[in-house]
């Protein structure tokens, strides 16, 4: 179905069958979409999700930056998570599993561009039809951020895990995005023009997120915030 055929559906008038046969099939797909993530991805303990575009090369300097990442991460026992595609998705899987780390891979069926790699474990690959199911897993199950240059995608995730936080609908997860020269026009804008101007967030939601420029930086960030939860010998 083309672009225009989808329009032109939207205004056709359904008779009450239609309706019910369709939508009643989609919420069975929906649920079964949910019901395999949560069994597959509630087993696999701590984890941090890394964003970023799956059009970057793997001669970037940020395919080398979410690789290294990946593997400061599991060198500390975090498992990985990435959109399961190629670019940064690719290298956010290969670091973590050439590490001996846990390798997810959350991919979204798409007419282009879209395929898992081969770095994720065979028994931690998702399929999903569906961005807001494959939304819902990345909130539910990672314990921190890492977001690298991306686009549309991967401004779309970012800025719903800042969000969800910011209304206390997840816990205060860290945040960190990774590559201060891409970033730093955009978040000038929101302290700008958001907060300054038109004060539509808060002062404090500027304290969500962090953007740093190494793989080392974004890992330590997320190390150091939940040092504060390990409990230790008091002698």
């Amino acid at each position: 179905m083309t672009g225009e055929d989808k329009i032109r559906q939207a205004f056709e008038n359904k008779n009450w069958q239609e309706i019910k046969v369709t939508d009643s099939w989609q919420i069975f797909k929906i649920m079964a979409e949910f019901v395999d993530g949560f069994e597959k991805l509630a087993k696999i303990g701590p984890c941090v999700s890394i964003f970023g575009s799956a059009r970057t090369k793997n001669d970037n300097k940020y395919y080398k930056l979410a690789e290294d990442a990946a593997r400061l991460l599991t060198e500390r026992g975090y498992g990985v998570i990435s959109g399961g595609g190629p670019g940064v998705m690719e290298a956010a899987n290969k670091g973590a599993y050439e590490a001996g780390g846990k390798s997810v891979g959350l991919n979204i069926e798409l007419p282009f561009e879209q395929f898992h790699n081969k770095y994720i474990d065979r028994d931690k690959i998702l399929e999903f039809d569906y961005f807001f199911i494959r939304k819902v897993m990345f909130m539910k199950y990672s314990q921190g951020f890492i977001i690298l240059p991306g686009g549309f995608g991967t401004m779309d995730e970012s800025f719903e895990a800042i969000t969800l936080i910011q209304t206390g609908k997840i816990a205060r997860f860290p945040i960190v995005f990774v590559g201060v020269d891409y970033w730093k026009g955009l978040f000038n804008w929101v302290e700008e023009k958001m907060l300054n101007e038109e004060h539509n967030i808060h002062p404090d939601d500027l304290n969500l997120y962090r953007v740093v420029d190494t793989a080392e930086e974004a890992a330590e960030h997320i190390f150091r915030f939940y040092d504060k939860y390990v409990l230790k010998p008091n002698f």
